[in-house]
């Protein structure tokens, strides 16, 4: 028993074209030796997310157009052990599954449910109006908007055993019995007709208003609306057993009988499938999905027929397959084409012929042009012949060079709109024929070269030529030739077209370009296939080009090539999925063109095909994306959304899956994980993807693919997830690992300032042992060797008399001597500082201004700021000579009417300075000192051997200012108290800086 099929309509997708043969359908078998796992399909379904679903009596199989997957009780604890006879789908998506035990399933999220409460089901069908008919033998059901609904039962029919139903569009439902006929009810009311070729009615199928066909085990029936006959059905179906009817959107009638599959066409035609010569198979299921495939299920598994794009022949008898050569469409119908081996043919339909007039049979077509009743062949050998047919025969008539036509082979044929015929050679330039006269034109005429491969006239009655060195032009008897100044590519031209809007399309070596308003173009951003040779162009009506190359056959919109500016155009690429053999072009002129019904014929290496542009919808059915699991280190991960993941799983994966069942093998994926990826990934074949050691955070997984014509038209799936965090992730363990780390730094930290600090305070020792030694060494020996001198060089001047001539020069040495004991001693005083106190500092500065003798009208003061400190002995000393060295500057040099000392105990740093109101300091002076004298740069050098910064700020005429800046753990003995995390904090600040500085002020004071 088979389940009724009804058509899925799908108004954007087209199904089998019913001017092709059956043996012209692509044709795919799967049984078990492929992989199907069924046994025999009982009924086929497909619910909205796109998976097939087959009824089998080994149990349900769900197909996605590569792999199938069975649910049977072996390994589904909620499913039965019966087969399967029926599948029909609701309005919400769900899948009904009617069983041979007559149990009813319905799988819905991925889980099958027993509808326990209505049990003894016999047959489901989907109803008019998006419901589900289910009939039982007590009664008739509808179920709608979630709930069960009993149709009145018809009296004296209830225990009659049906097999089928079916609801017409005028809401009839009509039911048909295994032993008693078919009947049916409308408004409550039950008719039976008679006239039945059998009793037995296996399926029905609705048509249109009150029609319906009838299929029983000895014939099909149709009803009219008033009668059952057999008026209109083939005689083969009119004893056949009629297993399965199914209906496609172009209105075939497709009937599965136990002879095999047989089809009537919207014309009433009649074909029966007879392309295996195995013995029949018997079709026991039919559906035509939303792709518009028509699927077959047969007792030894599941066929697929669906529409090839292409059509493809070969010349008659042809050994060669590589026997592509020019084509060219006739006004009658007819296309004529070449082969590379020789030969001139013909076809219309089904008819295929050869004409071997003029000796064509034995030379090679290079070319092919017409008008109605005539044809012009150019030829290898022969020149240029003219061919005319009278209605019963052909008579011919040939140019060669002996008539004045270029020398060489005939490779380009083109017949103008006023009668002229245009022959362009290999080798000899071009000849016109007009009026039995010929006129050849040559590079001494103006043509860009004698090698012409392509001929083209505009709507204007420009000629144009393509050639190897470039693209010539010939209007009102002049030549001119398009070079790279006109944007010309530097290749060889294959091919021309002019579409309807003027634009001169060229097809280069180099890819495709195209003439628009005097200048050549390439398309911006142009897709790989469209830089290859092109080597024919024609359009369809649907304003697309039809472009071979030397590898690929491709559509592509021309008002995209022409405007499109964000992005290379949008084109679909043909193969052997659609019925082209081996989809590369062939370098023969018009190897691409249209005929009078609208269909674009090329000329490729595997023969001739023909495609018609008007079924290509361009609303393609898109693909339906599931992300199908995911899984960590193999483990698998489910729950609710979003998915929680643990960071110590390393490998994360993503299976997805792109439903497009007519070519599954050509749907291409893209994918990008959010938070992770900056941009898509490039497009690919692979079903699945793998992240390795995804950080913590959160993440949402997208995928979207194209169908199987290669349109990215589909909408994405995605699923979000949680990379959950370990303990050691957290911040709750990272916060106290940070501060531990923090507190050990900051302890090494001190160690080694403890210890810097303790070498350095051994230097500074050293360095005032040394100094104080010095002092003492020239106290008791230079300066006590001058205050002797002195006092015998006063004994001496007593003892002169009062009127010698040396007692002057005599008293200018002693005051030359009295002045250099002083300076003396205030060098001495300046080795050895006095031994102060840390509160005497600013004493120590205030004895300044009397041991220099400064007039009283300087004005003098020290300010102190902040609480005063202990200071390391050897840093003060170098504060009060360093702060010394600038009151002496100020006194003596300045001019000041006031100098001014500022003494600032910092938290962080000691800070003096030193300003006056003096004339100040030459920027020039200030920068590299004054020659012989040795203050400023004293100074510098003192404070940076201790880690100080000292800045000098003056200008000439603008006073003077000393900053001095030592820091703290320099200066003074010991941290401020309570004052903990602030010293702290300015350590962590200053550590690397300061750090450098009191290293480079160690070295400095090693002893030598």
């Amino acid at each position: 028993m088979a389940a009724v099929c009804a058509a899925v309509l799908v108004p954007a997708a087209h199904a089998l074209d019913p001017h092709r043969l059956l043996e012209q359908y692509i044709h795919d078998r799967w049984t078990d030796e492929q992989g199907y796992p069924g046994g025999a399909v009982n009924a086929i379904a497909q619910t909205p997310d796109g998976y097939l679903w087959l009824g089998a009596e080994n149990g349900l199989v769900r197909f996605d157009g590569l792999t199938f997957r069975i649910f049977n009780h072996a390994n589904t604890g909620a499913f039965p052990a019966s087969d399967v006879l029926g599948l029909a789908t609701d309005a919400e998506g769900s899948l009904w599954i009617l069983l041979q035990s007559r149990e009813l399933l319905r799988y819905r999220s991925g889980v099958f449910e027993p509808i326990a409460s209505e049990t003894g089901v016999t047959a489901i069908a989907a109803g008019m109006r998006r419901d589900l008919l289910l009939v039982r033998p007590e009664d008739t059901m509808r179920y709608v908007d979630r709930k069960f609904v009993r149709i009145a039962p018809a009296p004296g029919y209830t225990s009659r055993l049906v097999i089928s139903v079916a609801e017409t569009p005028n809401g009839t439902v009509w039911m048909g019995t295994r032993d008693h006929g078919v009947f049916a009810l409308r408004d409550g009311q039950a008719f039976e007709p008679r006239g039945l070729p059998d009793r037995k009615v296996n399926c029905l199928l609705a048509g249109d208003s009150d029609a319906l066909w009838i299929g029983t085990d000895r014939g099909l029936a149709t009803w009219n609306g008033g009668e059952i006959s057999q008026s209109g059905v083939p005689a083969q179906l009119r004893t056949a057993q009629v297993s399965a009817i199914a209906q496609d959107r172009d209105s075939n009638v497709w009937v599965g009988t136990a002879r095999g599959l047989m089809r009537i066409t919207p014309q009433g035609a009649f074909e029966q499938d007879r392309r295996t010569g195995e013995p029949a198979d018997p079709v026991t299921a039919l559906f035509e999905d939303r792709e518009g495939i028509l699927w077959i299920g047969r007792r030894r598994g599941l066929d697929r027929w669906h529409d090839r794009v292409f059509l493809t022949y070969s010349p008659p008898g042809a050994a060669n397959p590589e026997n592509s050569g020019p084509v060219y469409a006739d006004p009658s119908g007819r296309t004529w084409f070449g082969s590379s081996t020789g030969g001139l043919y013909w076809l219309k339909g089904a008819e295929r012929r050869e004409l071997t007039e003029a000796g064509l049979s034995r030379d090679v077509v290079y070319s092919i042009d017409g008008a109605p009743g005539e044809l012009w062949i150019g030829r290898q050998r022969g020149g240029l012949t003219h061919l005319r047919y009278d209605g019963r025969s052909w008579t011919a008539e040939t140019f060669t060079a002996a008539n004045g036509l270029a020398d060489g082979p005939v490779y380009t044929v083109h017949h103008s709109r006023d009668g002229t015929v245009w022959a362009g050679t290999l080798n000899g330039g071009v000849s016109r024929v007009r009026g039995g006269r010929v006129m050849t034109y040559d590079t001494a005429a103006g043509l860009a070269s004698n090698t012409v491969s392509a001929i083209e006239e505009s709507a204007d009655g420009t000629m144009w030529f393509a050639t190897a060195n470039g693209l010539s032009a010939f209007t009102q008897g002049r030549w001119r030739v398009y070079t790279s100044a006109e944007g010309m590519p530097p290749a060889r031209i294959n091919c021309l077209f002019e579409d309807s809007s003027g634009v001169l399309w060229i097809g280069t070596d180099v890819g495709l370009a195209f003439l628009r308003n005097g200048r050549v173009q390439a398309p911006r951003e142009a897709a790989d296939p469209l830089l290859e040779e092109v080597l024919g162009i024609a359009g369809d009506d649907l304003c697309c080009l039809w472009i071979a190359t030397s590898k690929h056959v491709v559509r592509v919109s021309r008002s995209q090539v022409l405007d499109h500016s964000d992005g290379p155009a949008l084109l679909r690429e043909f193969g052997p999925a659609d019925g082209i053999p081996a989809p590369e072009g062939v370098r023969r002129y018009r190897s691409v063109v249209k005929d009078t019904a609208g269909q674009i014929w090329l000329s490729l290496r595997r023969g001739i095909s023909v495609v018609d542009p008007a079924r290509l919808s361009p609303d393609s059915v898109p693909a339906i994306v599931h992300i199908e699991s995911v899984s960590a280190d193999g483990n698998p991960v489910v729950g609710r959304t979003p998915l929680r993941i643990p960071a110590s799983r390393v490998r994360v994966r993503f299976d997805y899956l792109a439903l497009s069942l007519s070519a599954p093998e050509r749907v291409k994926y893209r994918y990008r994980l959010d938070n992770l990826d900056q941009a898509w990934s490039d497009p690919t074949s692979a079903r699945d993807t793998v992240y390795m050691n995804l950080p913590p955070g959160s993440y949402r997984f997208r995928v979207i693919a194209s169908n199987s014509e290669g349109i990215w038209n589909s909408a994405e799936a995605a699923i979000g997830m949680e990379v959950v965090p370990a303990f050691w992730q957290t911040w709750s363990f990272r916060s106290p690992v940070i501060v531990l780390f923090a507190v050990a730094s900051i302890a090494i930290y001190r160690m080694r300032l403890r210890r810097l600090t303790k070498e350095l305070n051994i230097g500074f020792e050293e360095r005032l042992g040394e100094r104080t030694r010095i002092a003492q060494e020239l106290h008791d020996t230079l300066l006590q060797g001058l205050l002797a001198t002195s006092m015998q060089l006063h004994v001496t001047l007593d003892r002169l008399p009062d009127d010698s001539t040396a007692r002057p020069q005599l008293a200018r040495l002693l005051a030359m001597l009295r002045q250099v004991v002083s300076e003396s001693r205030n060098a001495v005083q300046g080795l050895r500082a006095p031994a102060l106190d840390s509160d005497d500092l600013e004493r120590a500065f205030a004895k300044v201004r009397e041991e220099l003798a400064v007039a009283e009208s300087t004005g003098f003061r020290i300010i102190v700021d902040g609480q005063s400190r202990p200071l390391n002995p050897l840093i003060r000393d170098q504060v009060y000579r360093i702060g010394r060295e600038g009151l002496s500057n100020a006194f003596r040099h300045s001019g000041a009417a006031m100098v001014e000392v500022e003494i600032n105990y910092g938290e962080s740093d000691l800070r003096l300075a030193v300003r006056d109101t003096g004339c100040g300091i030459d920027e020039e002076v200030l920068r590299s000192g004054r020659e012989g004298h040795w203050g400023l740069i004293g100074m510098r050098e003192c404070a940076e051997k201790i880690g100080a910064r000292l800045k000098v700020r003056s200008r000439a005429g603008a006073g003077t200012e000393l900053d001095l800046t030592i820091p703290g753990h320099i200066a003074f003995t010991r941290p401020p108290s309570g004052r903990t995390w602030r010293w702290l904090r300015w350590r962590l600040w200053r550590r690397t800086k300061t750090g450098a500085q009191m290293e480079k002020g160690v070295e400095d004071v090693q002893p030598r």
